[in-house]
């Protein structure tokens, strides 16, 4: 995979027509698909769950980034994962037990995300950085698609490039919320690896040319 890529999220998408949703993603440059799981607990709205991403494995091959917005995500590894989850990213916030979370997933032959809120600084994962695959910068307060992306999260983005190449770490950079053709060339020269878009890939109105 060439980085960066682009990954729509499915939270924009018509939910009652997901394989649509699943060809354009497709059609459109879109090299991973981000699926939001929201719990109505860790964030107000409620999404979709293990049934869903079952249901739509088959109509793609691209991977898919389940990124997990729940309380207690320990409880949901081991069924996103069997449903067809290629990535599965969890938050900082949501667990007191980063380490086994990591170590789960990867028992699963999985990619492993750490994921933080805008107001969580990068510093709260300086212990678990060596142990994971990717991590997601919320340049948004999760919950909605469609919001404007917070400048200062952009810091982030290359605050987490510079301890990346000092160290020899191997995650991915990955970045969502309030991306669109006004912004997107701001987190890729930040260093973002994967980039979601939700509302500006669905409206066609981000041109990915990256």
């Amino acid at each position: 995979m060439k980085f960066p890529v682009l990954a729509p999220s499915l939270l924009s998408a018509d939910f009652s027509n997901l394989a649509e949703a699943l060809r354009l993603i497709e059609e459109n440059n879109g090299s991973v698909v981000h699926i939001d799981v929201m719990d109505g607990q860790f964030v107000p709205e409620i999404t979709y769950g293990q049934p869903v991403v079952r249901s739509i494995r088959k109509c793609t091959k691209l991977p898919f980034d389940v990124h997990l917005m729940v309380e207690n995500p320990e409880n949901q590894i081991n069924a996103f994962a069997d449903a067809g989850a290629d990535w599965i990213t969890f938050h900082i916030e949501a667990t007191a037990h980063a380490h086994r979370l990591i170590q789960m997933i990867h028992e699963k032959g999985k990619k492993a995300g750490i994921a933080i809120c805008p107001a969580t600084p990068v510093s709260a994962l300086s212990e678990i950085l060596q142990c994971v695959d990717l991590v997601l910068v919320m340049s948004v307060n999760p919950g909605w698609g469609g919001q404007v992306l917070i400048p200062s999260c952009v810091k982030k983005i290359e605050e987490l490039k510079k301890i990346k190449n000092e160290n020899g770490y191997n995650y991915m950079i990955s970045v969502d919320g309030g991306v669109n053709p006004k912004t997107v060339a701001s987190v890729v020269d930040a260093g973002a690896d994967v980039v979601v878009s939700g509302s500006s890939f669905f409206n066609g109105s981000l041109n990915w040319n990256y």
